[in-house]
């Protein structure tokens, strides 16, 4: 979820909007500045600029700022969308403590690499705003929906009655975030606790997810 390289390179004189994938671009170069200079430092002239292309340009795909924040956000949840539904967790998979594991793990992990897109979609910037675009609440939603199926089909493996999914996946996210938002906002430092942190946090999901007798085997 990186910038391109290229994108900070180009030549500043104006060109015509539709060169490539301009959406694409504003995305990856949006999500530069707001990693290395904050939300001052982005601004609809300044992503022209940066891109080469006419000051109107960025209006073409993005209505204002709001919006383009929005879309950011929105990339966001569609990555973690991928953090949460791949193998081990896809329906077929085996369902470990080892596999949950590597699911926290991959959760923290991308919240700290990508801290600039982790921030919009979860923070109050924009969903205090009263100016949400419909796709962002509808990715949001769906990156939820995605979790807890992730929850349902783990449940099934192990065949646990007593698991509620949705509320199985209410607390689970919401312990996985309260972590990541402690080691982004720089109040948890030490860094070489996240693994630690991130595997005691999944075996205290597998002890509430297996019964007693499998939890002891």
């Amino acid at each position: 979820m990186t910038s391109h390289p290229e994108s900070a390179s180009c030549p500043t004189s104006e060109k015509p909007y539709h060169h490539g994938d301009l959406r694409r671009q504003i995305l990856d170069e949006a999500a530069r500045l707001l990693r290395e200079e904050g939300e001052a430092g982005l601004s609809m002239r300044k992503l022209a600029q940066n891109l080469g292309v006419s000051r109107t340009a960025p209006y073409h795909h993005f209505a204002d700022k709001q919006a383009l924040l929005c879309g950011i956000a929105e990339e966001g949840f569609r990555h973690l969308r991928e953090v949460v539904r791949t193998p081990p967790y896809i329906e077929g998979a085996e369902i470990s403590e080892a596999a949950v594991r590597v699911f926290v793990r991959r959760y923290v992990q991308f919240s700290i690499d990508n801290a600039e897109y982790y921030e919009l979609m979860f923070g109050a910037r924009l969903w205090k705003s009263q100016q949400l675009t419909e796709s962002l609440t509808v990715e949001a939603h769906n990156a939820f929906k995605v979790y807890i199926e992730q929850i349902r089909v783990w449940q099934q493996s192990i065949r646990n009655p007593n698991i509620d999914p949705l509320r199985f996946a209410q607390v689970s996210w919401s312990t996985l975030h309260g972590m990541s938002r402690l080691l982004i906002d720089g109040i948890y430092l030490d860094a070489t606790a996240i693994n630690v942190m991130s595997d005691t946090a999944a075996k205290m999901f597998w002890q509430q997810l297996c019964p007693p007798s499998q939890v002891a085997s």
